[in-house]
């Protein structure tokens, strides 16, 4: 952990990632920069043991995920996960378990906001990251690309299933079946990113974002993720007793705070809760 850091993930230190905690912002930057941040095991084990600490965290309201340097992530380092592995196939497997479960399930499910912010190379696995995170941006100037054709693979792993959730088929088969590369720009475009502005404006964009984020009811942002992934899944009838169960748990969690004071001050006049948060305009923490 680095300056500002607090509460259960306070003086914890990683071999494969920088961590910073301010503002209520976690900024996890993935340190492998002359592997271009490639995802090595040690890089998974230590993104499990971050991921799980900084859930508890109080401190932490919302996670930021980046890469070092001028790489956002290069994928899975192909010496270190294949070939180094190849000939123990137990050890293999366990990785790459651990490897699917921390972006394909873990992210999906995490109850704070997650936010990607792509600042250079993003390639093959590190798709995952990015579908797994909630929110997106990008520099214009970064690229990305889906390389596995090229070297007689396959996007496998979790990549081929957060295609299949984030993309229109026409371009997740275009970049798969091509290995083309494409920057931040197409990126915003076909839908893998929200945003992409120029690489200078990417800190200051992504923070601005994540603190907007930060200063809402964490109770309330953890319910609007979990209804919308788990209606995904439901029918109409299921997905209608669900929000009303996660309302009633809302209730409980806040105190029935988002009526006596959202719409009660709203009521009052206190806010414009079409224009402005609740809790950045009357200064509820």
């Amino acid at each position: 952990m680095e300056n500002g850091s607090a509460g259960a993930a306070s003086g914890v230190t990683f071999e494969t990632l920088l961590v910073d905690v301010a503002e209520g912002v976690a900024k996890i930057t993935l340190n492998r920069p002359r592997k271009r941040n490639a995802m090595s095991p040690s890089l998974h084990r230590d993104m499990t043991r971050a991921l799980a600490l900084l859930r508890d965290d109080d401190a932490v309201r919302v996670l930021v995920i980046t890469g070092a340097e001028d790489h956002f992530c290069a994928g899975m380092d192909l010496k270190e996960f294949f070939i180094a592995l190849k000939d123990n196939p137990a050890e293999y497997e366990r990785v790459w378990r651990m490897a699917v479960e921390w972006r394909a399930r873990t992210l999906r499910n995490y109850p704070k906001p997650t936010i990607a912010m792509i600042n250079g190379f993003c390639f093959g696995g590190a798709f995952s990251i990015v579908e797994g995170c909630d929110l997106a941006v990008a520099a214009q100037e970064a690229v990305f690309g889906l390389s596995e054709i090229n070297f007689k693979l396959f996007p496998g792993g979790s990549v081929s299933k957060s295609l299949a959730n984030l993309l229109r088929p026409r371009d997740a088969l275009w970049y798969g079946m091509t290995g083309r590369p494409f920057d931040g720009r197409t990126a915003e475009k076909i839908g893998l990113v929200n945003l992409a502005v120029p690489k200078a404006e990417l800190e200051d964009s992504t923070m601005e974002l994540a603190r907007e984020l930060a200063a809402k009811d964490p109770h309330a942002m953890a319910a609007t993720k979990e209804a919308y992934r788990m209606s995904l899944e439901m029918s109409w009838d299921a997905a209608m007793a669900y929000s009303f169960a996660k309302e009633q748990e809302l209730v409980v969690r806040q105190g029935d705070a988002w009526k006596s004071e959202g719409i009660g001050d709203f009521l009052k006049g206190k806010f414009k809760p079409g224009l402005e948060s609740h809790d950045a305009k009357v200064g509820q923490g």
